[in-house]
């Protein structure tokens, strides 16, 4: 079964919703350089929420290490998210599992960027171009996921319920990362555009 990560939750009800939808993970957005960055009280009134065996995942992109520590140490995140130009050894001084993005803009180029993280608990496979944040709705050719991988890898990048079916089917990721696709505005969950990626996830 393919499994689901909501990104971007900014509010409680739209992290419960998804919850008792059956998603697996939510993501809670910490970097500056998104619109959908939490403060520490607010992602702590989130995590706190959820119950249990749904994953919190915490992230960040390019920011300072003792800021990922005073989140970690807040909000006790299950896994963390790295978004920017963080190496390897960087994103493994935390002592929490965490996973690399790598932003798959500019094509077959990025291809070999997948293999700079050899620690990472997964990699997620995203729309945008090199140093560019995520949540854009960017999607990227999915055909380009590669193969031989050991490290599960999950499939981000303009999904919604309309075209999930067919990135599954073609990219057969571990897991599939929405953000824009489920939102009527950055950070506010449309529950039914939620709803509909859930289903057309479990139907493909």
């Amino acid at each position: 079964m393919t499994r689901i990560k909501c990104c971007g939750m900014t509010r409680v009800e739209d992290a419960v919703l998804a919850a008792g939808l059956g998603v697996d993970a939510i993501g809670l957005v910490f970097t500056a350089r998104s619109p959908r960055q939490l403060g520490l009280g607010h992602a702590r009134a989130i995590a706190r929420a959820l119950p249990p065996f749904v994953t919190t995942v915490a992230l960040f992109m390019d920011d300072e290490a003792a800021f990922v520590e005073e989140v970690v140490a807040a909000v006790q995140p299950d896994l963390l998210q790295f978004h920017g130009s963080e190496t390897d050894a960087w994103c493994a001084q935390f002592g929490r599992p965490w996973l690399k993005a790598v932003g798959m803009g500019e094509g077959m180029a990025a291809l070999a960027r997948l293999r700079e993280h050899p620690h990472a608990a997964g990699l997620l496979l995203d729309g945008h171009g090199l140093g560019q944040p995520g949540g854009g709705g960017q999607a990227f050719d999915w055909s380009l996921m590669p193969r031989d991988l050991a490290q599960p890898l999950i499939l981000a990048g303009g999904l919604h319920a309309g075209n999930v079916a067919e990135a599954i089917r073609l990219a057969r990721p571990w897991g599939v990362d929405v953000s824009s696709g489920i939102e009527s505005e950055p950070g506010v969950k449309d529950p039914a555009k939620l709803r509909a990626f859930v289903a057309a996830v479990r139907g493909a």
